[in-house]
């Protein structure tokens, strides 16, 4: 699975509200965009995006912007990924026939294995929140282990 740039810079502007969830009101597209660096034209998309999918909440005219709709720590990863991507798998490759019977020799098998390591992905990302990030990023807590896993 690759994260898209759609999908880096929703949580790159997320991780930006979150990290400041305690200043009182919203935050602008334009400030987000310069502290994280991102294109405003893509990040205004991406926003309207989040919005759609209840993340996110907006405020308009002067001294408008977003907040986060829900605290950062009910705000997991795999869903801004989702929310902005569509469903984390590995690809778009059907279903394995249940009864082991296959149409093309063995396909089923590896159909069952890229289901598994969709679902063993969307776990994983499941374990972050925004939360646990921008501790992560404030210095607070360890950062995710860097080795491979074995």
């Amino acid at each position: 699975m690759r994260v898209s740039t759609r999908g880096d810079y929703a949580c790159r502007a997320l991780l930006s509200l979150a990290l400041r969830v305690d200043e009182t009101g919203p935050t602008s597209v334009r400030d987000i965009a310069d502290r994280t660096g991102l294109p405003q034209p893509y990040l205004e998309q991406i926003l309207l995006a989040l919005k759609g999918a209840g993340i996110v909440r907006s405020k308009r005219g002067v001294g408008g912007g977003y907040v986060l709709a829900r605290p950062p720590a009910e705000i997991r990863l795999s869903e801004i990924l989702s929310a902005v991507d569509g469903p984390i798998t590995l690809g778009d490759f059907g279903e394995p026939h249940e009864d082991g019977a296959c149409d093309h020799e063995g396909q089923c098998v590896l159909l069952a294995i890229w289901n598994e390591a969709g679902a063993v992905m969307r776990q994983h990302l499941d374990g972050f929140t925004l939360a646990s990030i921008a501790d992560m990023a404030r210095g607070e807590a360890p950062w995710p282990a860097t080795e491979p896993a074995r």
